[in-house]
């Protein structure tokens, strides 16, 4: 485990959804702490609540009882507004399908999450240039996504998740779509991430092959935290990792 500073930390989170018979507990009593410049992944069959966790990281949804703080902010006690804000500047996403908006150049999507900060034009571009290079997009700024191979739209995801120069990356099934090439490309983008800037990363995935790639495992099962495993220590239910 990285020894930096507790960045997130889930304190007793419940999340339950509808009432009465429809009533669904997604997650119980859930208690994770997060440390700067950790590598983690979420695991679990579907079903489990791992995209429910992934939400309540980040503050895209609350969590019914218990506690989520960010940088050591107690964040039930903010409203909507102050979610969006920190949820911008902190958090990057990447999702499995993309969500990439099709009638935007691939520039033109990574400038996006600047856009909604209030970055001037003349900034947004030249970062956004500079992250499509990072990501190996440079020669692709003017095309539209429909004009990508699956890999070249998940670099595209990534450089905007990175728009804001977030501490942390929150990436759900990020090769899920990928052949097992492209893949591994994509994971080592954000091992770089990782390694290279520090960064703090939290894959939601049911792919085994994710496992090697993090220093931590957090296996979910019907809302429950079953299981947390730091690669490389002996674990009595190595069979969930095989």
């Amino acid at each position: 485990m990285a020894h930096g500073k507790t960045v997130m930390k889930l304190e007793n989170v419940w999340k339950v959804y509808g009432e009465g018979d429809a009533k669904v507990e997604a997650l119980k009593l859930i208690d994770l702490e997060v440390k700067k410049g950790e590598i983690i992944a979420i695991m679990g069959p579907s079903g489990s609540g791992k995209s429910t966790m992934l939400h309540i990281l980040g503050l895209l949804d609350r969590p019914t009882e218990g506690k989520l703080y960010l940088d050591g902010i107690e964040t039930s006690t903010l409203n909507d507004d102050e979610l969006a804000e920190i949820r911008g500047k902190k958090i990057g996403f990447v999702f499995q399908f993309f969500f990439l908006i099709p009638s935007l150049t691939v520039q033109e999507n990574v400038e996006l999450p600047m856009m909604l900060l209030g970055m001037s034009n003349i900034d947004r571009e030249r970062r956004a240039r500079e992250l499509l290079a990072k990501v190996g997009l440079a020669d692709r700024m003017r095309h539209l996504p429909s004009e990508l191979s699956g890999g070249q739209r998940q670099r595209t995801a990534i450089a905007r998740a990175l728009a804001n120069d977030p501490a942390i990356i929150l990436a759900d099934e990020p090769t899920g779509n990928l052949d097992s090439k492209t893949g591994k490309e994509i994971l080592d983008l954000f091992e770089d991430l990782n390694k290279k800037e520090g960064r703090t990363i939290i894959f939601v995935t049911h792919d085994p092959s994710l496992v090697s790639r993090t220093k931590r495992v957090v296996r979910l099962r019907d809302g429950i935290k079953e299981h947390e495993m730091e690669r490389g220590k002996k674990s009595n239910k190595s069979k969930y990792w095989q």
